[in-house]
């Protein structure tokens, strides 16, 4: 049975690949939509999953830039859509939610690479966010 915060994660990462592929939704909007689409019984969304869409949403050209500097082989606008979006999910837990343990963060998101990704996606993911959180240390995350 996946965990609360694994849930909240996916749900996360879909509703931020629903605004990457479609710009004229604001994050409200899309939360909302989610919600009232994909929600069972349309409950209320997961607090978990609100600050991730919300922090990804506010911290975006942040996080692109930082990911830019990591993967300059790979620009985030070149990147699958689901490639890009786990790593903004990543990066925004590695550089803005100093509660949760590095360590957690990345092992999500290769789980979350290998549940919507590719075959390369997985490897590709866990590379940038740890590079990413070598270069950018958050001062007080836990390890």
């Amino acid at each position: 049975m996946k965990s609360v915060r694994r849930k909240a994660r996916e749900d996360a990462l879909q509703i931020l690949y629903q605004l990457d592929l479609n710009n004229d939704l604001s994050v409200e909007l899309a939360l909302n939509y989610f919600q009232s689409l994909y929600s069972k019984n349309q409950m209320a969304l997961d607090p978990f999953t609100r600050r991730l869409v919300m922090g990804v949403g506010e911290k975006a050209n942040d996080i692109d830039h930082k990911i830019k500097e990591i993967s300059s082989n790979w620009r985030p606008d070149r990147m699958a859509a689901v490639d890009r979006n786990i790593l903004r999910l990543g990066a925004f837990e590695l550089l803005f939610c100093d509660d949760i343990p590095a360590t957690v963060t990345l092992n999500e998101m290769v789980e979350l690479a290998k549940e919507f990704g590719a075959e390369n996606t997985p490897a590709f993911v866990n590379g940038v966010l740890d590079q990413l959180k070598t270069k950018f240390p958050v001062t007080g995350k836990t390890e």
